[in-house]
């Protein structure tokens, strides 16, 4: 017993030793996000983030559009195969739903998830705000997509980030050394989910390679043209994407867009909160290369250079065959396939030769895949072809 109780003694100074170095490391080092991620997370009984994380941070409100473009709703009668349904349920899914010509032929939601629920999109919004970057170019608001960033933001004047344009930032090629990692702490990703200083975070920013050369994902990129959006038009982001595209596309609820803190900055690396069918709204926007019920609200010029895969090398060392300008393409079908993705496996997927459109909502995805047979499928998550295989044979008639 006297054994024991030393040893309780021993673990608890031990424990007590390791919370005070903690806390030294992170006033000392001034990274106080981590209490948040802490608190968020591992005390949670999680170890990242989730898709129902909205009211754990400030947020804005885009009202819906005043008047809703209603789906045309008519089940094939094709349910997901059994083993179709065993990896949904493994991947945590939490909506699945297949439009075919304007008609939602398979909706199904699991657990609490309802039509009505918002979820984060996670980083499908990087390609919202790639869209939003494409009216602010056809308003003249920014005057090409070769402008430099510091034309915008005074920080990326000097230090080798002078270099660095627009269309570096939306290919994904900036050359700057932002860390995404979904697993460190101190990575920046980790700082500007559970931060409150994403201006600061994004200005501070390296230049450590020579932009345009090779892709490199970087959340920061992001981050930076929601930025540069507010400066060319002077409007907050939220408020310009509710005129631009959110009231253009029918909506029939709010969106909410996470913010850095009370009336800070929204998160354009990630975080637009909405339903399903909202999110669907969005990829026949993309599917219809910009156009909603006969008006342009995004221009086929723009859309056109968004879909186009631009001529650089991927981590593998192969050529570019998976992004455009923030949006994914998969081009190893008969027909090509766009979509916007998120980190748990959001999905919002369009097929405009098809006519098809798929939303999936979750919290896990399977990994990409790093090496095929297939070229145009390294670096596409796995799970993404069994949402298009299940569509395709639900959504048509043979």
């Amino acid at each position: 017993m006297r054994v024991f109780k030393k040893f309780i003694k021993r673990f608890l100074q031990v424990l007590l030793l390791l919370v005070i170095c903690a806390n030294l490391f992170v006033i000392l080092s001034g990274r106080f996000y981590l209490y948040r991620g802490i608190y968020h997370t591992y005390l949670h009984g999680r170890t990242g983030p989730s898709i129902y994380d909205k009211d754990i941070f400030y947020s804005s409100t885009i009202k819906k559009a005043d008047n809703v473009f209603t789906w045309n709703e008519k089940p094939s009668g094709k349910q997901l195969t059994t083993k179709e349904e065993k990896l949904m349920t493994k991947l945590k899914t939490s909506s699945l739903l297949i439009i075919k010509n304007d008609t939602l032929v398979y909706e199904k939601y699991w657990n609490d998830h309802t039509k009505n629920t918002v979820s984060n999109s996670f980083s499908a919004t990087k390609t919202f705000v790639s869209l939003l970057i494409g009216i602010a170019l056809e308003e003249g608001k920014i005057k090409s997509l070769d402008d430099a960033v510091g034309d915008y933001l005074p920080a990326f004047k000097e230090k080798g980030k002078n270099a660095i344009t627009i269309r570096h930032l939306l290919m994904m090629a900036s050359g700057l050394d932002w860390e995404e990692s979904s697993k460190d702490p101190l990575s920046e990703n980790a700082e500007s989910y559970y931060g409150s200083d994403l201006w600061g975070l994004v200005n501070r920013q390296k230049a450590v390679a020579k932009p345009g050369k090779a892709f490199n994902y970087q959340s920061g990129n992001s981050q930076l043209l929601g930025f540069i959006i507010e400066k060319a038009t002077g409007e907050d982001l939220s408020d310009y994407a509710y005129k631009k595209i959110w009231s253009k596309i029918g909506t029939e609820h709010d969106a909410y867009w996470s913010l850095d803190k009370e009336k800070g900055a929204e998160k354009s690396f990630c975080c637009l909160y909405g339903t399903s069918r909202d999110f669907a709204r969005l990829g026949k926007l993309i599917l219809q290369r910009g156009a909603w019920e006969g008006k342009q609200v995004v221009s086929e010029k723009y859309m056109d250079e968004m879909f186009a895969n631009p001529q650089m090398t991927t981590e593998e060392k192969v050529p570019n065959y998976r992004y455009g300008l923030h949006i994914w393409t998969y081009l190893g079908y008969k027909h090509p396939v766009y979509y916007c993705r998120g980190i748990l496996g959001q999905y919002i997927i369009s097929i405009p030769a098809e006519n098809i459109i798929i939303v999936r909502t979750g919290e896990a995805r399977m990994h990409n895949i790093e090496q095929s047979e297939n070229k145009y499928k390294v670096g596409h998550p796995a799970d993404l072809f069994l949402y298009i295989s299940a569509a395709k044979r639900i959504a048509n008639k043979n």
